[in-house]
């Protein structure tokens, strides 16, 4: 054998006994438990809140995970298998504030080789949900643990719990007191002097309200605020770091308080705090009190910084009104994907309310709202469309209250977005949410309800 052949051939084997030696690595228990371990934990976030607690845990890559309760005293026990413990890991029990509603203490701690243990001592009796998110926009992959107490608070009963005087002057307020002691104590001069000038002229009352723009309203309305995204879901992000979620529950917050200054409205928040409310619960949210109207507040962005101005959508059925509706619409509604959703959770509740596709009425309610808004808008911020337009909000399918989506202004616009965080800006835009509200009524007076709230 020549030199050159011999020394092709030891070449050979040489190349033959590092793949070998290779592919022992891959298939050897040793390599799969590094390969495991490529799964680092990023990030943990904890989001509380009395309707449930959410717990994030961020990793790098998929990983295998088991769970289960623990009684006396009540435990979420979760491992996490090919998992190190790292810096994250040990800084758990400084993510869970002390008036959390739902977790006492998180920790966590090597069980075994490769696996790290995460315990969660909860507040009382909960039903948890673990599920798992692929990565989406800016996250990489995350388990969820959602802690939802085994009795959660009640939209309805939550309502019906408020202390606040009620005002004789809407009747329907003195006719749902439980006592009914209302009727017995009012005053026999006031009385008479209502009956005598319901007596002489009703019509002309009503005419007389609806001529001064007041609302010509017999009974207590309700309002559902929606603080657009939270939580896991920032929505957008402006240039100088706001986050849409927090510029949403602001405005909505001024907005509650001036609507319960008013003597016949009372208004609820889908989220009063920065968690996340999937977009289907939202809308049974306001559907649970029988809301007069949902308002959705959000603020726009768009990649070029120069858009700018107000916006009111509300839904279509036929689609979208222009193809900045349609892409406006697509993006909020992929908050869930964002937010973190568990899919395997089937309500047949939440199911009907997007299976009832008869709503003509409501749109052409929803519309009249928008209109009444979008023009007092106007007069506080520049309107980026002069009309309501429409798209598949998911947020706004409620069959059986008008529904608008405000977009409040442009925080991807550097100049909105210092009015976006500016106090004065977020008061005058809930002023004038307001006043288109009360522009609404005044031509459109709600309609009896036969019940306080919708049960099923």
């Amino acid at each position: 054998m020549s030199d050159g052949a011999e020394e092709r051939l030891v070449a050979r084997r040489r190349l033959i006994k590092f793949t070998g030696a290779s592919l022992l690595l891959t298939v050897s228990p040793l390599s799969q438990a590094a390969a495991g371990r490529a799964a680092g934990i990023m990030a943990v976030r904890v989001w509380p809140a009395a309707d449930y607690t959410r717990v994030t845990i961020e990793h790098s890559a998929p990983l295998k995970y088991t769970h289960f309760l623990v009684k006396d005293p009540d435990r979420l026990v979760v491992d996490l298998e090919g998992v190190e413990f790292n810096g994250v890991l040990d800084g758990l029990a400084s993510k869970v504030a002390a008036d959390d509603p739902n977790i006492r203490l998180l920790r966590a701690g090597r069980h075994k080789p490769g696996v790290v243990r995460v315990v969660m001592e909860l507040k009382g009796e909960a039903s948890p949900q673990v599920f798992e998110l692929s990565p989406v926009g800016g996250y990489g992959h995350r388990l969820v643990l959602d802690v939802y107490p085994a009795n959660p608070p009640d939209p309805l009963l939550s309502l019906l719990d408020r202390k606040d005087p009620l005002p004789a002057t809407v009747e329907s307020r003195t006719a749902s007191r439980p006592d009914g002691r209302n009727e017995a104590r009012a005053e026999p001069a006031a009385e008479n002097r209502r009956e005598t000038k319901s007596e002489q002229a009703p019509a002309e009352q009503k005419v007389a309200g609806r001529s001064q723009g007041r609302p010509v309203v017999d009974r207590l309305v309700t309002i559902t605020l929606d603080p657009g995204h939270g939580g896991e879901d920032p929505g957008a992000i402006g240039s100088g770091g706001s986050y849409e979620k927090n510029v949403t529950l602001a405005v909505a917050r001024r907005l509650k308080a001036k609507i319960e200054a008013e003597p016949n409205m009372r208004a609820v928040l889908t989220r009063d705090a920065d968690y996340f409310v999937p977009l289907q619960a939202r809308v049974q949210k306001a559907r649970r009190i029988q809301s007069d109207l949902f308002v959705s507040i959000h603020a726009d962005a768009f990649i070029r910084p120069d858009a700018n101005g107000s916006s009111v959508f509300v839904l279509s059925e036929s689609g979208a009104s222009s193809s900045a509706a349609r892409y406006l619409a697509q993006k909020e509604n992929a908050a869930d994907l964002i937010g973190g959703v568990n899919i395997d959770v089937k309500d047949p509740v939440l199911a009907r309310t997007l299976l009832d596709l008869s709503q003509t009425a409501t749109i052409n309610d929803s519309l009249k709202l928008g209109k009444a808004v979008l023009g007092e808008i106007g007069g506080i911020n520049r309107l980026h469309k002069a009309n309501v337009e429409q798209a598949g909000f998911a947020v706004l399918k409620a069959p059986d209250i008008p529904s608008i989506l405000i977009e409040t202004a442009f925080i991807s616009n550097p100049e909105e977005e210092k009015k976006l965080n500016d106090d004065a800006y977020q008061d005058r835009m809930a002023d004038a949410i307001l006043s288109g509200i009360r522009k609404y009524f005044a031509k459109n007076p709600p309609l009896a309800k036969s019940r306080l709230a919708r049960l099923d």
